[in-house]
């Protein structure tokens, strides 16, 4: 056979066995028996063997695995992979759609998904081959599982019909949950102990070394979110319909999995729905996901440091079960708040094994009349530590005592003391409570602040106990005479140790602010405090109303800068830290401005523009000078609105007075 017949044949085999594939994993519409299909498969990866210059890294042959991956590369996305706000009540679904409602101005339209209970992914596509796949991680980086996302059967390797160039889709990796039932009765008659629960085997598989022990898992997928600078609409409702035409397995709504809501009506119909279908679907659900469909207005509403602004998942009644409380134990965290633990028999619940819930505070120790001895209702709603909801108070004892809430730290026995307004109990010894010491080094060295490589958790336990630290300053001066001593310490993973401590020295200064760990100052608040004030010494010795005066910085963040830099302790780890040569001012990046036009005002932008994308104009006003803000507050200056800005914003601006521009009076200005 000519070489030209051979690819000729190849393409043809490679053709003919994706599109069987699509009709079996998308359209659940097998046209060929497995055994053609195996054959064909085998005929092409003999084709491929003989002639390995025409193999293609997405051939159909991929599908079942083989490479081995030493360790997973670490990527960073390129738009935040962020997690879903949750709601447990109708209460809270209705409040954020007034919130939306009133910030549109309009009537929204919003759809509504299932919330699939499995392991978040990214897979981008470029010229319509499968480039990368990547898990959620920290939000901002994941892993690089690609070779073992090219097994799954329903993410197509090549596209088909009119797709964008360059482009993102994301979507939920799950065991359907009749594989799951088969894997672990196969697990059974070898002798091996059952997997707990589908998501996390299915966590569990996309991670091995193995692609090929990937492919052999029969995981299954559906995507649901499609991002890009080119796509060809601007709905999610109409990307999502496209990408089914470009091969992809998205929810449907011919299905039910699907729906455009116009009210909070129709959403709560779809969400007593599938309240009721849901186990009669192969694969586990825990709730409902409303979205804005319009991808203006998602722009327009934006994001919190953790999630978007325009999408709420809804989370079903979580599973409860009934055990004994044998004990209540006091955890201290690394800010000081002391929060009640339940020692409980240990039961079966959602899959796992639970022997601590959390009793959350006093009040809610009160509220309940929680005791030690008692039958308690136990609940898994979604959070990461299962919660006392609960007493049966029919079984309790009659010799049983309320009880008495702790007056002083577990840890260090300084008294307790309870802030006005707030929940929960503090320990107020800082600088020598050893939990809140061991936590605020565990926060300092995460990966979001000064992400230093080869400590851990476990580590800083190590070092503290021995003591080596006493403080996150006390890492700077640690030494391999120091560490190579200790249990677990050889002489590479003391260097990778020291070599981490001493890159993080060039960690930027809002991370470095974010990771000292103060009270209410989390990722958005360093970037906007070390934005606005440059340096460390000018948040010292800034002052109260200086620091309400940032965007976005109310009193009660104000109040806690203020009581933290008052302490000398505090100012001293600082300066410490400083003179052991971490980033305390803003790195000095060459200025894009091209002119002072706009020195001192700020601006919201609103709407659709003709000459300008809202990106476009937002640049266009920080290169003159100007600064872009999210809401009209009486400290705007100007509200440029386009077309289909909503009314509330333009009734708000008249209210407080702010200038209203056109695009062509902000082009006047401009120019």
């Amino acid at each position: 056979m000519e070489k030209s017949e051979v690819l000729k044949k190849i393409e043809e085999l490679s053709e003919s066995l994706r599109q069987h594939n699509h009709n079996y994993y998308i359209d659940d519409n097998a046209t060929i028996s497995d055994y053609e299909f195996d054959m064909l498969l085998k005929e092409l990866q003999e084709l491929e063997d003989k002639f390995p210059e025409f193999a293609d890294e997405n051939s159909p042959t991929k599908r079942v695995g083989g490479s081995i991956t030493k360790k997973f590369e670490t990527v960073i996305h390129r738009y935040p992979m962020l997690s879903l706000s949750n709601s447990y009540n109708r209460e809270e679904l209705t409040e954020f759609d007034e919130r939306v409602q009133k910030l549109a101005g309009k009537k929204v339209e919003y759809t509504c998904e299932l919330k699939y209970d499995g392991v978040a992914i990214g897979i981008s596509y470029k010229k319509g081959r499968l480039y990368r796949a990547v898990t959620r991680g920290d939000g901002s980086k994941g892993d690089d599982v690609t070779a073992n996302v090219k097994t799954i059967r329903s993410i197509p390797l090549q596209l088909k019909g009119n797709f964008p160039d360059d482009f993102e889709i994301r979507g939920e990796i799950f065991y359907p949950l009749s594989v799951f039932s088969e894997l672990n009765e196969k697990r059974e008659k070898e002798g091996d102990d059952r997997l707990a629960n589908p998501r996390n085997a299915a966590s569990g598989t996309l991670k091995m070394h193995d692609s090929k022990v990937v492919a052999s898992r029969k995981l299954g997928c559906y995507l649901y979110y499609v991002l890009g600078e080119n796509l060809p609409y601007r709905s999610h409702s109409e990307n999502l319909a496209a990408a089914a035409t470009w091969g992809f397995k998205v929810p449907k709504m011919d299905k039910k999995l699907f729906s455009i809501s116009n009210s909070i009506d129709e959403i709560f119909e779809f969400i007593d729905y599938w309240n009721l279908e849901r186990h009669q679907l192969d694969f586990e659900i825990d709730g409902i996901v409303i979205k804005v469909n319009d991808y203006d207005l998602q722009e327009e509403l934006g994001f919190t440091a953790k999630s978007p602004r325009w999408a709420i998942a809804y989370k079903f009644k979580a599973e409860q079960a009934e055990t004994k409380l044998n004990q209540i134990t006091y955890q201290v965290g690394r800010t000081g708040a002391i929060t009640p633990v339940a020692n409980l028999e240990p039961v079966l619940l959602a899959g796992t094994t639970v022997k601590r819930a959390s009793l959350h505070n006093a009040d809610q120790i009160e509220k309940l009349d929680i005791r030690e001895g008692d039958i308690v209702q136990v609940e898994k709603g979604g959070e990461i530590i299962p919660k006392v909801v609960g007493v049966n108070l029919a079984m309790r004892s009659s010799d049983s005592t309320a009880t008495h809430y702790i007056e002083q730290c577990p840890e260090c026995e300084t008294d307790l003391i309870r802030i006005e307004g707030e929940a929960q109990h503090y320990c107020p010894n800082s600088s020598f409570c050893p939990p809140q010491i061991k936590g605020k080094m565990t926060h300092f060295i995460s990966r979001k602040a000064m992400d230093i490589d080869g400590l851990g958790e476990e580590t800083i336990e190590q070092l503290f106990e021995v003591g080596l630290v006493k403080n996150i300053v006390d890492l700077y001066d640690l030494t391999a005479e120091d560490l190579l001593p200790l249990e677990r310490m050889a002489q590479k993973s003391v260097m990778n140790l020291l070599e981490g401590v001493e890159n993080s020295k060039q960690i930027p200064f809002q991370r470095v602010l974010f990771g000292i760990g103060i009270r209410y100052v989390g990722e958005t608040v360093a970037k906007k405090l070390a934005k606005h004030f440059k340096s460390i010494d000018a948040i010292v010795n800034a002052s109260f109303e200086e620091m309400i005066n940032v965007d976005e910085i109310g009193d009660k963040i104000a109040e806690s800068l203020q009581q933290y830099f008052a302490n000398e302790d505090n100012r001293a780890l600082i300066y410490s830290l400083k003179e052991k040569g971490l980033q305390m001012e803003m790195e000095e990046v060459e200025s894009t401005q091209v002119s002072n036009v706009f020195e001192g005002k700020t601006f919201v932008v609103s709407g659709v523009f003709e000459n300008y994308s809202r990106d476009g104009l937002k640049k266009e006003i920080e290169a003159n000078g100007g600064k872009n803000v999210g809401s009209i507050s009486k400290k705007t200056n100007y509200l440029l609105a386009g077309d289909k800005m909503g009314p509330a914003k333009k009734e708000k601006a008249e209210s407080l007075g702010v200038t209203i521009l056109s695009e062509t009076e902000f082009t006047e200005m401009l120019h």
